[in-house]
Formats: C-alpha cells, sequence, structure tokens
C-alpha cells in the first residue's frame, strides 16, 4: 500500500479521497488555487501545494505543476478524481513518465473509452447495439450537417469528448443546426481541449442507467450492480440512486455481464461505470428481454423534451444500448458504497498499489436502497442558472461524513459555512445521499434530510429537490430523463409552502428579539401593556412580490392574537412561541405548532420549517420606498463570468427573444437574448472579457 498519495483535484471529492486515505494510514498531499487558498479540502489533507491562479486551465489543468508537486512532496501516486485530468490519457501517461502510479486505468483504456465517437465504433465491432448516429473522425460542419439530415430530427449534438451535460445540444430542426453546432464545439473545446463532436438521433422517453465495475492487475472484473440516473437537468443529473426500481434480476445481470465484457475488452484496471440507454417495459418497468435497436429506444443524458406519451402497458420489453464508459470514480458512487458496503476509493487504492479485489461476484450483494441528491448553487425558477455568494448560513442534518454503511445520512462537501461559492468551478455545494431498508423509507429519510439542510447567502436547488421528491413520477418511479418537465408544473414558480405559517414565525422571533435587546428596562419593552384598552401593532412583510399585513392585538390577559392577510387570503389566531436557543422556536399558530428557525441578513428573514423555506422581508414604516429604476433596453451579466462572444453589432436592428450575446460560468455556456425589440447603440465589452455579477454588457434603443 502506499505510504503517500497526492490528490489531483479540489472540493467534495478531495475531501471524500482524503477521508480513506486517512482511515488506511495514508499521507495525502493536496494541490490548491489561487481562489481554493483556505478551502476545505486544503485542511484536509496532510501537506499543501499552491500550483496557479484561479481558472482551471491556469491551476487544476496543469499538470506539468501537479507533477511537479507530488515529486517535491515524495508522494508515490496521484488519485485525480473526477473532472479535470480524471479522463486525461496524457496526464495519466506523464505520471507514469514521472515515476507515479496513477490510481485509475490504464493510458490506453482512457483513450480508448474517454472519446465518445472512438468508444461506441470499439463497441460496434464488438457487436453491442448502438443509437444511429455519426461518429466518425471528419469534423467538417458541412458534413456533420448533412449527417445530422441523415439522421431525422431531433438530433443530439454530443462533445466527443465530453461528459456531464457540456457541449451537449439538443436540435429539432435543420434550420438551427449550425448555431448548436458552433455553440456545443466553443463549450467542448473549453471543456475537454477538443471540439470534436457525435451527432445521434435523439429518442424520447430515455431511462439512464450505469453500472459500476471495477477491474484489477490479476485479471479479475466485478460489477456491483446498478445505479438509475434518469432525473437531469440542463443535461446533467439532479438525483440518482441504487438499485434502479424496477430492475429485475435478468435486466441487472445481463447488464451487467456486459458492461464486464465492455471492460475486459479495454483491459479495465481501477472503478469505472458504463452508462447504458434503456428502453421501458410497459409504462415504467424494466424486464429482462434484450432486443435490437427500435424506434422509442431510450438515450440517456439527454435534454429532456415536453411532452411524449407513456409506453403502452404490455410493451416490447426492455432494451438497453451502449452509451459511453466513465474512466474514473462518478460523483454519485456513494450510492453505490451505501447498498454495497464497499468503500470504491479503499478499492481503487488497493487495487492501484497491484492487490487483486477484495471480493469475488459472488459475494456482492444489495442491501437496502440508496438516493443521493446533489445540491447545487443555482436557481432553478431561472432555468437553473448558476449562482455564486458566500455561504452565510451552511447547517447540515446530523449525518456522517463520507461514512460507506455506518449511518442512515451521509454528506459529502469540500465547503464549510462561510465559504464563497466562485465562478471558476462547478457549481455543486454537496451531495445528501440517505440509505434505508427500502425506497420508500429512502424518500422519505432524503425528505427530511433536505427539510434540515439551510442554506443562506445564495440561490440553491433544495426546495426544487423536495419537489421532486414529492412529485408523483419519482414517488412512483415513473423514471426517464423527461421527468422534469413532465412535472414542470409542480417544481417550478411554487408558492411557499405554509407562507402563513412563516409569517407568524417572523412576528414571533421579532418579538422575541426585542425582548432581548430590551433585558429589564421597564421603558424599553415593546409587550403591549398600556393603561386603558386593548394595544396593536401592524408588521408590513414582502414575500416575493406579494405583500402581507399582518395585525398584532395585545389582549388583557397577556395573550397575543394576530392576523395575517394577502390580498384575498387570511388566516388568524392566538400566537404563542416557545424558545428553542439560538435561532430556533416552537411557533403556535391557527391550531398548528410547527417548529421554525430564522435567519436574518439585514431585514430579510429566511424561514425554513418542516414544510419548506421561505424569505420574507420585513419593511420598515419609516423608510422612503426609493424610486423604481427603468432598465429599458439595459443588458446585465446574471453572474460572474466571462464573455465568449457578441453576435451583435453597433446598430443591428434586434428582435425580443434573439441571441445577442454568449457568456461562460461555471464551465457552461449562457446565452444572453434581447428583452425587447430594439437597435444595438454600443457594446461595452469584448469577447474573453471578464465580467462581473449586474455589469451592463451592452445597450439598446
Amino acid at each position: 500500500m502506499f505510504e503517500k498519495i497526492l490528490i489531483a483535484n479540489r472540493g467534495e471529492i478531495a475531501c471524500r479521497v482524503a477521508a480513506t486515505a486517512r482511515r488506511l494510514g495514508i499521507q495525502t498531499v493536496a494541490v490548491y488555487s489561487d481562489a481554493d487558498t483556505n478551502a476545505k479540502h486544503v485542511l484536509a489533507c496532510d501537506e499543501a501545494v499552491h500550483i496557479g491562479g484561479s481558472a482551471p486551465q491556469d491551476s487544476y489543468l496543469r499538470w506539468e505543476r501537479i507533477l511537479q508537486a507530488a515529486q517535491d512532496t515524495g508522494a508515490q501516486a496521484v488519485h485525480p478524481g473526477y473532472g479535470f485530468l480524471s479522463e486525461n490519457e496524457d496526464f495519466a501517461q506523464a505520471c507514469a513518465a514521472a515515476g507515479l502510479v496513477f490510481i485509475g486505468p490504464s493510458p490506453s483504456a482512457i483513450q480508448a473509452m474517454g472519446l465518445k465517437a472512438q468508444s461506441k465504433q470499439l463497441m460496434e465491432k464488438a457487436g453491442v447495439p448502438l443509437v444511429p448516429g455519426y461518429h466518425g473522425d471528419d469534423q467538417d460542419p458541412a458534413l456533420l450537417q448533412r449527417e445530422a439530415d441523415r439522421i431525422g430530427y431531433p438530433v443530439l449534438i454530443k462533445a466527443s469528448a465530453g461528459g456531464g451535460g457540456k457541449g451537449m445540444r439538443a436540435v429539432e430542426r435543420a434550420a438551427d443546426f449550425a448555431e448548436a453546432l458552433a455553440s456545443c464545439k466553443r463549450e467542448a473545446s473549453h471543456s475537454f481541449g477538443s471540439d470534436a463532436v457525435l451527432i445521434e438521433k435523439y429518442v424520447q422517453r430515455p431511462r439512464h442507467i450505469e453500472i459500476q465495475v471495477f477491474g484489477d492487475t490479476h485479471g479479475h472484473c466485478v460489477y456491483l450492480f446498478e445505479r438509475d440516473c434518469s432525473v437531469q437537468r440542463r443535461h446533467q443529473k439532479v438525483l440518482e440512486e441504487a438499485p434502479a426500481p424496477g430492475m429485475s434480476e435478468t435486466l441487472r445481470s445481463q447488464m451487467g455481464a456486459a458492461a464486464v465484457a465492455a471492460a475486459q475488452a479495454v483491459n479495465y484496471v481501477g472503478a469505472g461505470t458504463v452508462e447504458f440507454i434503456v428502453e421501458q417495459v410497459g409504462m415504467y418497468g424494466l424486464d429482462g428481454a434484450q432486443a435490437g435497436l427500435a424506434d422509442g429506444a431510450c438515450q440517456g443524458e439527454t435534454p429532456p423534451r415536453e411532452g411524449g406519451e407513456r409506453l403502452p402497458a404490455g410493451g416490447v420489453g426492455a432494451r438497453f444500448y451502449f452509451m459511453e464508459m466513465n474512466t474514473r470514480v462518478q460523483v454519485e458512487h456513494p450510492v453505490t458504497e451505501a447498498i454495497t458496503g464497499v468503500d470504491l476509493v479503499e478499492w481503487q487504492l488497493r487495487v492501484a498499489s497491484g492487490e487483486p479485489l477484495p471480493l469475488r461476484q459472488d459475494q456482492l450483494r444489495i442491501q437496502g436502497h440508496a438516493i443521493e441528491a446533489r445540491i447545487c448553487a443555482e436557481n432553478p425558477d431561472n432555468q437553473f442558472l448558476p449562482a455564486t455568494g458566500t455561504l452565510q448560513v451552511y447547517r447540515k442534518p446530523a449525518s456522517v461524513s463520507f461514512a460507506v454503511a455506518d449511518g442512515a445520512v451521509r454528506v459529502d462537501d469540500g465547503v464549510r459555512e462561510g465559504d464563497t461559492i466562485s465562478p471558476y468551478y462547478d457549481s455543486m455545494v454537496a451531495k445528501l445521499i440517505v440509505h434505508a431498508d427500502t425506497r420508500a423509507q429512502a424518500l422519505a429519510r432524503l425528505d427530511t434530510a433536505l427539510a434540515q439542510t439551510h442554506i443562506v447567502g445564495l440561490a440553491t436547488n433544495v426546495q426544487f429537490l423536495r419537489h421532486v421528491v414529492h412529485s408523483d413520477s419519482f414517488v412512483n418511479a415513473q423514471l426517464d430523463t423527461a421527468l422534469i418537465p413532465r412535472e414542470a408544473a409542480v417544481l417550478f414558480h411554487q408558492e411557499p409552502v405554509g407562507w402563513v405559517r412563516a409569517v407568524a414565525a417572523v412576528v414571533a422571533h421579532t418579538l422575541r428579539a426585542e425582548r432581548g435587546l430590551a433585558g429589564s428596562d421597564p421603558f424599553s419593552q415593546r409587550d403591549g401593556w398600556q393603561a386603558y384598552g386593548e394595544r396593536t401593532r401592524s408588521f408590513s412583510l414582502s414575500l416575493g412580490d406579494a405583500t402581507q399585513q399582518a395585525l398584532l392585538r395585545y389582549l388583557h390577559d397577556g395573550s397575543l392574537h394576530l392576523k395575517v392577510s394577502q390580498l384575498d387570503a387570511s388566516a388568524s389566531g392566538l400566537l404563542h412561541f416557545n424558545d428553542q436557543g439560538d435561532d430556533g422556536l416552537w411557533v403556535s399558530f391557527d391550531g398548528q405548532r410547527t417548529h421554525s428557525t430564522l435567519h436574518w441578513l439585514d431585514d430579510v428573514a429566511h424561514v425554513f420549517t418542516p414544510h419548506g423555506a421561505t424569505r420574507i422581508t420585513l419593511k420598515d414604516p419609516l423608510a422612503h420606498a426609493g424610486q423604481e429604476q427603468t432598465l429599458g433596453g439595459r443588458l446585465t451579466a446574471p453572474m460572474p463570468g466571462k464573455v465568449v462572444s457578441f453576435v451583435v453589432k453597433v446598430g443591428d436592428v434586434v428582435t425580443a427573444g434573439q441571441t445577442l450575446a454568449v457568456m461562460e460560468a461555471m464551465k457552461m455556456e449562457h446565452t444572453i437574448a434581447a428583452p425587447k425589440d430594439g437597435t444595438v447603440r454600443e457594446l461595452l465589452y469584448a469577447a474573453g472579457d471578464q465580467v462581473a455579477e449586474g455589469a451592463e454588457l451592452l445597450k439598446l434603443d
């Protein structure tokens, strides 16, 4: 076993690898960029080496600096984690040339499986059914357009060297192909250093199921069952679970055998994932019937489309098709660890040091059900736009960090309260993993854990995840990559749950704070006492665009009566609250008793209850309302990032919704569209410029 390893990554995966290494008595070396000087993963390791600027191309992708750091610190091996250099065969080869063990597959295996087009050609020769498409080397745009026309629309453009949904576009019409191709190539080149793409028929109702495989240097290879990763947004996974609901033992063994065969075809060593497109039998079930490619086959990790009919009952049987192989540990590996009791990172370290696999295939068992939710800094109600900012409040549920099967709730993260989510890296804040005996129990456990996750300071998808967990499709395991658009009515732009109770909590917290400030000074008390009659007090609050009025009456007997009104809705009743210390209160109002936690930022109360999270602004009646600004044709950057290009010039006449500029942030491209018809008067930046959030990009008349 190694004595010291260098972890060539950051964030939660670097912390995850360090935790297992520490348990095994292996010393660790962290690398960090300017932005990560005080990051959690730096402190999680025994040593740390600065390797460059904040942007990945200036640090985490500069493998010569990483190798130098490994040699300078005496590390014997390099663990690449996922992303960055984890699937870079040149880096793996450079590690070997420098006398370092690359904790992963051989460079030849990475090369064979790392390029989507080449891997599909390899699988095609092996007789594995593929979705119709073009996987050739000729990347002439005119040829690609002709191939797309031949395949028939809709088609999917995918970065050949890519993953994680980057460099991927669904194209509905031939007229849109050229623009989508150019965008894919830019994004692919920036993220993977190659702009090569492949074209595939975009088929509907896909189910994305992947098989975890593991090989060693002694010729052994096993599969550790499957994960269902069908719930996706922006072509990236949102929720993953293991085992796949509805999976028959027959289909499981067929897919497992196919995954092992794919791995053995390239003499695979280490942890890998073979991803399949699975066509569903009946309505949403799976069975073991394997057949050839047919219309309606499923296509994993694809942009979901609106609509679509469910497969009729008594369908043609489950079919699976090879999509790609990820030659690294996956983001969603904890659900496999939970159901098998296997520490996959430990297996990586043991196999890389020359040991055989710890278990044979017949010794592996599935235990219960596990689900992982990716908590990301983003705004689901604004097309999942990534968010940046400071984690002013970051409270996690009671959990076991980086445990394999020791706890029902596990949190993997690489941040702490007070850390900043920057535009340089992925928007994921943490992974929340739950494990239970059954899927229903796991769902309930996940919802509770999400309710106990309090993040203040930037937008997150926590409430969106709770909406997904409660949706009919997810509860009933009706899983496919169209789940989110199918359930859009209950997932997006939802009224805050229990807003009346949230308003009551804000009033109660305000009263508690006033009592604490007043202390024993009777002249500073605002408890409503007066010599004659009853006293009333009004509160003006806003929840989003809506305004609430709360009228508090101090009754003769010392009790409090509260009436909350919003437009034509109102509620009233006695208000009681019990201090729980810190930010917690038990609040009883209108016959309901709810535990609430409040975190204040200026005059905004972030209210967390078991029913959901709400932001309420307490208005100062003495403050003068400022005049509203009319933005007119102003266009501002929605987040910090880089201007990729302007697609208009000064003097151009544009229409509402027309693309004006393209920005890049958090490794994804974002389109800036015209809010109204007009004429471009001035471009305020040039392609390549870094801009701050809210910066005006151009002016329209």
